[in-house]
């Protein structure tokens, strides 16, 4: 009878760890994206109550930092972040926009409202590494991190359930380098949860068709800037900088479950244009604070500068010497 009792006990943690095993095993399955809920887990806010919140943060970003509105830009960006988020678990709609902000950045809000630092993509060298960032930030909203953490610290704290932007949670806030203050539950995230975006976010790439490894790449310059040249990453990026550990789960990732693939998306022409797009913004943008602060020379009226003077002499000599076309009658 004893022996019976073992059996059954066995019998019945194999059955309690089964469910366990295969709704791990489904989170790192890419052929079920969209038919598993990643987002699970202790949240006092409903999915309304997280877009609502979203949107108003969102609205805060916008009045605060400067939104590119260059519609060759801003589309491009948008369809990427679409397109993966099409592919992703998410069960929120995006709204993704560009900030005119030289921070190697990208921050998305709950509820799904996202927003690109120009400076991300001038940093990126490919479409793929762009994509990357995107996707793991898509990961976070997929998975609700935001809303999920902001809910753990009200509760370790017994707090009530007043919105973040509401009241209370003074001191708990950072800025990103556009200057925009959000409330840091939701965007540093705890180690367990970059890593789940991690996770996710590889293939999220993936699936969207983009080479996965571009993921590490780009985590890689930027680990390697950051050393060379300390302060380069927004402080939102430098709370969590993608360490060795990191960029070796995620190469174990890529190996375990990601099927190789027999050619991937790495780069296209129109990031090219889009890039060269920006890169001319910001160059006409430092030429015009230059402007700004240049002393100019006042004249009194009627009198040239020499340099007018040699120009208008010029202009003279190069219309007596231009020939004249002659029609025919």
């Amino acid at each position: 009878m004893r022996a019976v009792r073992q059996v059954l006990g066995v019998l019945i943690a194999v059955a309690l760890l089964v469910p366990a095993v295969i709704a791990k095993d489904k989170k790192k399955d890419p052929d079920e994206i969209g038919n598993r809920d990643v987002g699970k887990g202790i949240n006092l806010y409903s999915l309304e109550k997280e877009i609502a919140l979203g949107k108003q943060l969102a609205q805060e970003v916008e009045h605060q930092a400067k939104v590119i509105d260059d519609p060759i830009i801003a589309e491009y960006v948008n369809r990427i972040g679409q397109n993966l988020a099409r592919n992703s678990d998410a069960k929120v709609p995006f709204t993704i926009k560009v900030l005119d902000a030289e921070e190697v950045n990208a921050f998305a809000l709950p509820g799904g409202f996202f927003f690109v630092n120009s400076g991300l993509i001038l940093r990126a060298e490919t479409e793929a590494e762009l994509a990357g960032v995107m996707a793991h930030e898509i990961a976070h909203v997929a998975a609700r991190h935001g809303t999920r953490q902001a809910s753990r610290a009200q509760i370790a704290n017994l707090l009530s359930l007043p919105l973040i932007f509401w009241g209370g949670w003074t001191g708990y806030i950072i800025r990103q380098g556009a200057g925009v203050g959000i409330p840091l539950a939701f965007l540093k995230f705890s180690r367990g949860f970059e890593e789940e975006a991690d996770l996710l976010g590889l293939q999220y790439l993936y699936k969207t068709g983009y080479d996965p490894t571009a993921f590490i790449d780009f985590f890689e310059k930027i680990q390697a800037l950051e050393k060379k040249k300390p302060g380069t990453m927004a402080s939102v990026f430098s709370t969590h900088p993608p360490t060795d550990d990191r960029i070796q789960k995620a190469q174990k990732n890529i190996q375990e479950i990601l099927r190789a693939k027999p050619e991937y998306v790495v780069n296209t022409s129109e990031f090219n244009l889009v890039k060269a797009r920006l890169a001319a913004m910001h160059s006409r943008r430092k030429v015009d604070e230059k402007d700004v602060n240049r002393p100019t020379l006042r004249r009194s009226p009627g009198s040239t500068s020499p340099i007018e003077e040699k120009k208008d002499e010029k202009s003279k000599a190069d219309e007596d010497e231009r020939p004249t076309l002659k029609r025919r009658n």
